[in-house]
């Protein structure tokens, strides 16, 4: 099988198991108190209840790249980010993602990661937030600073994501499109924090730094539990 085949087939089963996982409640490495380098997560929005979604439908104004947008649902496998790493600074699948740590999230089924810049939003006119890239690698726009309280980002904790180059935070205005995403709420970047900017990790696969033969940790090689 050539790596391509690969890929696709490895992105396939992937996309079976968070299925099963958001219809079974599964979540791997549950009992870790902090989220990590790797893991595949839905991000709630704690004021208006909506988890972070993309989805193969482009804006029609603005950049014209894929939306992101906010749904109610909770099964949706459009909700799924993967946490990574960015071109300047690794994030070792396994570690935990300290606060302040700038991070990409990478939308799962699509390959496209979390983007912002200074076009303008559809419905609020605020800064328009979108999906960007190929198969994970787009620009240095894709790059969020996560800002939480301590010294690593807690699960049970509400927490921040500040773009990078604009200083946008992450939000959600509460105002809803019609077709083709009747419902659906609009996600853009505000300068200030607000309860409209807080996020809270909910359904996902949490990957867990391994354990050595001697008892450290390895986090070369690492391990998930059911």
């Amino acid at each position: 099988m050539d790596t391509s085949n690969c890929r696709n087939f490895l992105g396939f089963l992937l996309q079976i198991f968070l299925l099963l996982s958001s219809i079974c409640g599964l979540s791997i490495g549950s009992e870790l108190s902090f989220v990590t380098c790797g893991s595949v997560i839905k991000l709630l929005n704690v004021k208006h209840n909506v988890r972070l979604h993309s989805h193969d439908v482009r804006y029609g104004s603005g950049s014209g790249q894929q939306s992101v947008t906010g749904v109610s649902a909770v099964e949706d496998s459009n909700s799924y980010w993967s946490i990574r790493g960015t071109s300047g600074a690794s994030c070792t699948r396994g570690t935990a993602v300290k606060c302040g740590q700038t991070i990409r999230l990478t939308h799962v089924n699509t390959g496209r990661n979390l983007h912002s810049h200074y076009f303008a939003s559809p419905l609020s006119s605020n800064q328009e937030v979108s999906a960007f890239g190929e198969e994970g690698e787009g620009d240095h726009l894709d790059e969020w600073t996560v800002q939480c309280g301590g010294s690593v980002w807690k699960r049970e904790e509400s927490v921040r994501f500040r773009h990078k180059s604009t200083d946008g935070l992450l939000s959600v205005t509460g105002e809803q499109y019609g077709r083709p995403i009747h419902g659906q709420m609009e996600v853009h970047a505000m300068s200030n924090p607000s309860q409209h900017s807080l996020w809270k990790v909910m359904e996902g696969i949490f990957m867990k730094p391994s354990e050595s033969p001697a008892g450290g940790r390895d986090f070369a090689h690492t391990h998930t539990e059911f």
